[in-house]
C-alpha cells in the first residue's frame, strides 16, 4: 500500500544541530475526535477501531490514484451505513479522504508517477526475485520472528535496546536478505543507467538511491509493514497511529564517495520509520536525534534529554516516530546503505486534524502542558495562602 513519496521536511536546526554539524491519541481522546468526511452531504465518521468481520471489496480492477490495497485496508474502517453500498461510492468516499493528504500540486504527479512506475515493471527484469516474495525465515534474523510470532510487548522489549526515549534498536535482517537487496539495487541502477531511463529519487535530500516501490517491491514492504512492524508500532507509537498503519514508502539511499555525504536535520513524512542499515563496509554515517515535535513546534529547540547519536551496524534496524527530528552526520570512509520504510496511517492524519494538544507524543506540547499546570498549581497555592492571611487578620 504505497503512496507517492513526499518529500522529507528538512526544518531549521536548533542549536544542538548547527553545533554539531550536522497515531491515534489515547482511548479517552480519540472518543472525541470527529472524524469528518466533507464529501457526504451529512457528517459521516470513520470508525474508530476496523471492523475485523467485514470483508473488503477487492480494487485491482480499478485504475486509482493509490493502490488498490489501500482501499481495502481502509475500507474496514468505514461507517456501518457506508459497508453495504455500491463500491464505487465507497471509493469516492475513501478517495477524497486519502487526497487530503497529498500537498498542494502533487495531484497530477501522482498519475504521471503511476505510469512511470507501469513503465519499469514492464521493461526491468528483476535479478533475485525471490526478494520479490516475502520469505520470513530467509529475510528475518530467528530472535526477531520469535519476538513477532510471541506478539507481546514483553517479546519485543526481549530483543530491544531503547537507548533514547522512542528510539527504537534491535537485530532484524539476515545477512544474505542485505546482499541480495543490495545486488538488486545495484543491478536496477545499471539497467536504468544502460536503458538512459530517467529515475525519480526517493525525495529532495538524497541525490542517489532508488524507491523500491517502483521496481516492484511494493507487495513484499506491504507485508513488512502489515505483518511485522504494524505489531511493534501497535505497542510502542500508539499515540500517533501506530496500530492503523496502512500505506508506506519504501526506498533505499546511499551515502559515501561520489554519493551523498550527509543528511540534513529534518522529520520524515510518515508516522513511524523503519530504518535499516544494508551494509557495506563504511566509517562516520552517525545518526543523531533531537527531540518529536508536532507541526507547531518542529522548530523549536532541544532538551538534554532529547539528545542522542546512535551508529548505524549493518542488519540491525531502527524504529522511531516519523516526527522524531533526526539527520545524519558524514560518511567518512567507505559506502553506506540503508533501507528506509516510511509507515503512514490516514485514520491518523485524517483525526490529527481535529487536535490542538499533541502532548502524548509531541516533546514541548508535554513541556507547554507541564507548565501551565504548575501556573495553575502556583496560582492556586498563592490563593490559599492570600485567604489564610485575611482569616488570620
Amino acid at each position: 500500500m504505497s503512496l507517492p513519496g513526499a518529500d522529507r521536511r528538512e526544518v531549521q536546526g536548533p542549536s544542538p544541530v548547527s553545533g554539531g554539524g550536522n497515531g491515534v491519541a489515547v482511548a479517552s481522546d480519540l472518543n472525541r475526535l470527529a472524524i469528518v468526511a466533507s464529501n457526504q452531504s451529512t457528517s459521516q465518521r470513520l470508525r474508530l477501531n476496523p471492523n475485523k468481520d467485514h470483508k473488503p471489496d477487492s480494487y485491482e480492477d480499478l485504475q486509482l490514484d493509490f493502490s488498490p490495497s489501500i482501499f481495502s485496508s481502509l475500507e474496514r474502517y468505514l461507517p456501518p451505513t457506508m459497508l453495504a453500498l455500491p463500491r464505487d461510492d465507497k471509493v469516492k468516499f475513501m478517495k477524497d479522504i486519502l487526497l487530503k493528504y497529498l500537498p498542494h500540486g502533487e495531484r497530477n504527479r501522482v498519475q504521471k508517477h503511476r505510469e512511470y512506475r507501469q513503465k519499469i515493471i514492464s521493461n526491468y527484469q528483476p535479478l533475485h526475485r525471490e526478494i520479490y516474495t516475502m520469505h520470513p525465515q530467509t529475510f528475518f534474523v530467528p530472535s526477531f520472528l520469535k519476538a513477532i510470532n510471541d506478539n507481546s510487548e514483553e517479546s519485543f522489549r526481549s530483543i530491544m535496546s531503547e537507548p533514547s526515549p522512542g528510539v527504537f534498536t534491535f537485530e532484524m535482517i539476515q545477512p544474505r536478505f542485505c546482499e541480495l537487496l543490495l545486488s538488486e539495487v545495484e543491478n536496477f541502477e545499471k539497467w536504468v543507467n544502460e536503458a538512459k531511463f530517467r529515475i525519480m529519487r526517493p525525495n529532495t535530500m538524497n541525490k542517489y538511491g532508488a524507491v523500491l516501490d517502483d521496481f516492484g517491491l511494493e507487495t513484499m514492504l506491504d507485508k513488512l509493514m502489515e505483518g511485522y512492524i504494524r505489531p511493534i508500532s501497535k505497542v510502542f507509537f500508539q499515540e500517533v497511529g501506530g496500530s492503523t498503519l496502512d500505506s508506506h514508502h519504501g526506498f533505499v539511499v546511499e551515502y559515501g564517495k561520489d554519493r551523498d555525504v550527509d543528511l540534513g536535520f529534518h522529520v520524515d513524512d510518515s508516522e513511524v520509520t523503519l530504518n535499516v542499515c544494508l551494509g557495506k563496509q563504511f566509517s562516520g554515517g552517525e545518526l543523531f536525534f533531537r527531540g518529536t515535535r508536532c507541526d507547531k513546534h518542529v522548530n523549536t529547540g532541544s532538551q538534554s534529554e532529547e539528545i542522542f547519536d546512535y551508529s548505524h551496524v549493518p542488519g540491525r534496524a531502527v524504529l522511531h516516530r516519523g516526527r522524531h527530528r533526526h539527520g545524519a552526520r558524514a560518511t567518512t570512509s567507505g559506502h553506506r546503505i540503508k533501507l528506509l520504510l516510511w509507515c503512514r496511517s490516514s485514520v491518523f492524519r485524517e483525526m490529527k486534524k481535529y487536535q490542538k494538544d499533541f502532548s502524548s507524543w509531541c516533546g514541548e506540547c508535554f513541556r507547554e502542558k507541564k507548565e501551565r499546570q504548575r501556573l495553575s498549581i502556583a496560582a492556586t497555592k498563592s490563593e490559599l495562602l492570600r485567604k489564610e492571611g485575611e482569616s488570620t487578620t
